[in-house]
């Protein structure tokens, strides 16, 4: 059976509660509130980084859109200056500046029928246009509600990471003068029942278990010299006898 003085058991006892506020410590390091804005915040940018892009290149093929059809419109007022500057200078039999006359119109009639595709078009590039700024104004409020949040989350975790270096100073004080071997099994017994090793029996009730224990357990532990360690048989975790132990 593995034996500690008293002192040493009390001394283990204090340890516990010291890695209790570290594991403490180390849950609130995981559970800040900020960690899950943040992850809000990341989702609703990839949506919106989505959106731009999409929305960038729908602009980018709406102002190929307008160019093509700038072109277009282009072409046939071409075409209409160099026919009328025919027909102006009169050359030609009269069936040439006829028909010259003839496409005249019909090129008007090209000419606005194209300039309604151009104007459709760059209606459509200024709305697109608009909901993309809208996208990147969105954007940007988005990273300075991220940066701020981030700004949050970094001093609430220096805050805590300040009070765990104080802990941890405590800590290793009080593991420095236990024996290796006890410090093993505490380190082993904390591995396997979920953090807690150690806890106190006090009038007859295991807190390690948190239930009394049976009068005839409680009886073999009064029998056991204060030297020997011994165990809660609910919970399996060692019991530090102290005054009010029974």
């Amino acid at each position: 059976m593995t034996k500690a003085s008293p002192q040493d058991q009390k001394r283990l006892l204090d340890l516990q509660g010291l890695d209790t506020k570290l594991d403490q410590l180390a849950h609130r390091r995981t559970a800040l509130p900020q960690h899950t804005r943040i992850a809000e915040l990341d989702a609703q940018l990839t949506d919106l980084d989505t959106a731009i892009a999409a929305s960038r290149t729908a602009v980018g093929d709406i102002q190929r859109e307008v160019s093509k059809a700038e072109a277009d419109v282009q072409q046939v007022r071409d075409r209409a200056a160099r026919d009328q500057a025919r027909l102006d200078s009169g050359s030609g039999s009269a069936k040439d500046l006829q028909a010259l006359q003839s496409e005249l119109v019909s090129l008007a009639r090209r000419q606005g029928d194209l300039e309604e595709v151009e104007l459709e078009a760059m209606e459509r590039l200024e709305a697109h246009e608009g909901t993309l700024g809208e996208l990147t104004t969105a954007h940007a409020a988005l990273l300075n509600d991220r940066a701020a949040v981030v700004a949050e989350r970094d001093a609430e975790l220096a805050v805590i990471e300040k009070q765990a270096g104080e802990v941890r100073t405590q800590r290793d004080a009080m593991a420095a003068p236990l024996a290796e071997p006890l410090i093993a099994l505490y380190d082993r017994l904390r591995g396997r029942l979920g953090g807690v090793a150690v806890a106190a029996l006090r009038h007859g009730r295991s807190e390690g278990s948190g239930l009394p224990v049976p009068a005839t357990e409680l009886a073999k532990i009064k029998a056991t010299p204060e030297d020997e360690i011994v165990y809660c048989e609910d919970s399996g975790r060692i019991l530090v006898r102290g005054e009010d132990a029974y």
